[in-house]
């Protein structure tokens, strides 16, 4: 997978794995990294997917409909990626916090769906629950932090709460911060993610 890697100060911090949204590439979220642990090492991935020539981590049928078959292939691709790079890298694999958004986040969510202590942590801003109907790992203690917007067109507040519901269930540790906002990454938001990890993490270091 296209990628960069960006070898940081602190070897304890989480590596952060970035995930773009549709449309988007390897560089989108690196100035999100800065701002939520400048100490981390970055990992960050561009999709195998194309959709009218917009890269994405799996097709989806229409907006919301997700392409359930490749999703799951495409986790499974995304998962093994991560393996070879804590190998090719020198890091931990065990010591990986997703930060997504939209597609992105979605793809991290499925990698929680689909394979336990796939993350340490997730900050999903503004995703959708990957798939519905299916059991999931034991995410027991696992932070996650979901943004989302009151007013989001894409990702209506059901959404949110359902996924959040499903992770809680399965034992993770979620905090769900509201912006009044649509599908927007907003600054604030941004902001809220940063102090999250910093106490959810850093701190304990």
């Amino acid at each position: 997978m296209k990628h960069i890697f960006q070898k940081a100060s602190s070897a304890d911090a989480p590596v952060l794995l970035l995930l773009h949204g549709t449309g988007g590439t390897e560089t989108d979220l690196l100035p999100l990294a800065q701002m939520i642990s400048p100490e981390s090492s970055v990992l960050s991935v561009r999709g195998n997917v194309l959709e009218n020539g917009m890269p994405r981590f799996f097709k989806r049928l229409s907006e919301g409909i997700f392409d359930e078959e490749d999703l799951i292939f495409r986790t499974s691709e995304l998962q093994e990626f991560l393996l070879e790079s804590a190998k090719k890298y020198g890091f931990n694999q065990s010591n990986i916090v997703a930060v997504g958004y939209s597609n992105g986040a979605n793809i991290a969510a499925s990698l929680l769906f689909h394979y336990k202590n796939a993350l340490k942590g997730a900050i999903l801003h503004h995703p959708m629950v990957p798939r519905r109907g299916i059991d999931l790992p034991s995410m027991k203690d696992l932070p996650v932090f979901i943004g989302a917007g009151s007013n989001d067109p894409i990702c209506p507040r059901a959404e949110t709460e359902d996924l959040s519901a499903l992770l809680e269930n399965a034992g993770a540790k979620v905090q769900v911060q509201w912006e009044n906002y649509g599908h927007q990454l907003t600054r604030s938001e941004a902001e809220a993610a940063a102090k999250w990890f910093k106490d959810t993490f850093l701190l304990k270091l």
